[in-house]
């Protein structure tokens, strides 16, 4: 006699693998109420239907030649991201950016269409400026696109926001976004210390370096402290990043744990700490730099009633100056005592020479005539103390008048290492744009380039003005028109899209002057054309990113009123770029844009 077995009655276990086919088979043939199926039942279920779901899994496994295995752990739901969405138009306007990634060939680009690839940079900034969010069905492509272009990614994944992370760990291919989030983390208001301490101690290298940035600009000394909690456990480069993290919003406060880096075994977060404390006026290794570059540099004695200064370099880097970031060994071709000097005079304050020179203001000193040929060695030091401390007034000294005649030559003369492009970031925006601008008019665009790089977008009038009457008087000229390539590039990001049909009449052809380069008047067309194309079409990008007239009052579908009124502000004004003279040294060889807005 045969007995029946029911499945209520003698349940067997969930398998932890998929069964095999001739299992299913079996069970198939003589029927679940004979032998129950090795699947597992879910609640509801019966187990013919779960049978047959079994089966078409082991079939398609089958046929892709898949051996059957445990099902691996179904991911963590991804987080939400309260950010309003893009609206309609822009959405479509990043899927186009996103779809034309072809290589345009490089800085020899022709034809009269604006190039989608150099917008992207600048589309991504403004829309972060809104504080929208990047929609779902794109995220993928966004990181493909980031990946392939580091310039992109801190904007990238800022759009991307904490799903980006989220993919990150599900894609080896996005890796890269676990090592930096392009931006601060979001804290929520009234978060309690102890859960900043938790993600703080268990989170990712990059959300502790976006939430120790948080935490820094909403109280310094909590994120000091928070940094100090784990400071001795952390790897050499880690610690450093997290060092470079406190130059925002740097006070005296940051002092004691500064100094106490000094003594770290790791020479680059030795020199950081130097390098911050140098910045920090009133610190106690500024009062050291600065006793020992008074014993250096003073006026001399012997020179009479006419001022002179005269240098007597270190003779020694002992002990005291290695701890306080004086590196003992120069590069090739640099002399040691020269070398010493300038780390010395780099890391002084500079509000201190104007007592030691006799209360002269930093106009005065930059013209005192320097011995023994010092001169460049000590200018180009308190050009890099200007940079590090920040002083416009230092900067506007060094830098002089941009209108003078072989002003470059006097500014930075043959041998010197200081940089221009740099002394002009400590200048206001605007003092900075007008004072490119009357080096154009002077010198003309050759040596200009990367001072353009460092001014705040869109150009101011004046700025935008001067590039345009240079552009326009190579063409007259008949200069070669490809050498001023990287010039025209940057035009297209930079200027105000406004001044598109008062550039109008530029695009047409003109007469080729005797000795032009050979198809000059042609290209010069096609540059012009592309430039008043590509202006229009920055005009279009920003008007599809102003959220809809209603977002203010709707309650979640946009930016409020007055976010939506910042951002236009900030979108219409552009933002002044941090590593601007980097940017337009890659365009030079048609690398992506400067991450401006539109």
């Amino acid at each position: 006699m045969t007995t029946t077995t029911s499945p209520e009655t003698n349940p067997t276990p969930p398998a932890t693998a998929p069964a095999p086919w001739p299992d299913l088979v079996s069970a198939a043939l003589l029927g679940t109420e004979r032998r129950l199926p090795p699947v597992t039942v879910r609640p509801g279920q019966s187990a013919a239907a779960a049978l047959l779901d079994a089966a078409a899994v082991s079939t398609v496994r089958r046929r892709a030649a898949l051996r059957p295995a445990p099902a691996g752990e179904r991911p963590a739901p991804a987080p939400d991201d309260p950010r309003p969405p893009l609206p309609p138009a822009a959405r479509r306007r990043l899927a186009l950016l996103l779809a034309d990634r072809g290589d345009t060939g490089g800085g020899g680009r022709r034809g009269a269409s604006p190039d989608l690839t150099e917008l992207l940079p600048q589309w991504l900034a403004a829309a972060g400026a809104y504080g929208y969010r990047a929609p779902e069905a794109l995220l993928p492509a966004l990181l493909d696109t980031a990946r392939a272009r580091t310039d992109l990614r801190p904007a990238a994944l800022a759009l991307a926001g904490p799903r980006a992370l989220w993919l990150a760990r599900l894609n080896d291919a996005w890796k890269f976004a676990l090592r930096g989030t392009g931006g601060a983390a979001v804290l929520p208001e009234g978060e309690a210390p102890e859960e900043i301490a938790r993600r703080w101690e268990e989170g990712l290298f990059a959300e502790r370096v976006a939430l120790l940035t948080a935490v820094r600009r909403r109280d310094p000394e909590a994120g000091r402290d928070l940094l100090g909690t784990t400071w001795s456990t952390e790897r050499a480069e880690d610690r450093l990043m997290f060092l470079d993290s406190l130059r925002d919003g740097l006070t005296a406060g940051d002092e004691p744990f500064l100094e106490q880096a000094l003594s770290d075994r790791s020479r680059t977060v030795r020199a950081t700490a130097a390098e911050l404390l140098s910045a920090l006026p009133g610190s106690a290794l500024a009062a050291r730099m600065a006793r020992r570059a008074q014993v250096c540099v003073g006026l001399d004695p012997a020179a009479g009633p006419e001022a002179v200064i005269r240098v007597e370099p270190p003779r020694e880097c002992d002990a005291g100056m290695q701890r306080d970031g004086v590196v003992s060994k120069p590069p090739s071709g640099r002399g040691e005592r020269s070398w010493w000097l300038g780390q010395l005079v780099e890391a002084t304050p500079l509000g201190g020479w104007e007592a030691w020179f006799g209360g002269r203001a930093p106009e005065e000193i930059v013209a005192l005539p320097v011995a023994d040929n010092w001169r460049t060695e000590l200018h180009d030091a308190w050009c890099r103390a200007a940079v590090r401390q920040r002083d416009a007034a230092w900067a506007r000294a060094l830098l002089g008048v941009p209108g003078a005649p072989s002003r470059t030559d006097e500014v930075a003369p043959a041998g010197s290492s200081r940089d221009l492009t740099k002394l002009l970031t400590v200048l206001p925006d605007g003092e900075r744009a007008g004072w490119v601008a009357e080096f154009i008019a002077a010198h003309g665009l050759s040596d200009a380039f990367r001072m353009l790089g460092v001014c705040a977008v869109p150009w101011a009038e004046p700025l935008g003005r001067s590039v345009v009457d240079a552009l326009d008087i190579a063409r007259d000229a008949g200069s070669y028109p490809w050498s001023f390539s990287g010039v025209m590039g940057l035009a297209e990001r930079c200027l105000d899209p406004a001044a598109a049909d008062r550039l109008a009449m530029l695009t047409a052809v003109t007469d080729e002057p005797e000795g032009a380069s050979p198809g000059s008047g042609g290209y010069w067309s096609e540059a012009f054309q592309r430039l008043v194309g590509t202006l229009r079409l920055r005009a279009t990008m920003r008007a599809e990113l102003l959220p809809p007239p209603d977002a203010g009052t709707t309650g979640g579908s946009g930016p409020t009123a007055g976010a939506a009124a910042a951002a236009t502000a900030r979108a219409v004004a552009g933002a002044d770029t941090a590593a601007g003279a980097d940017t337009a040294a890659g365009a030079a060889t048609a690398a992506p844009g400067d991450g401006s807005a539109p």
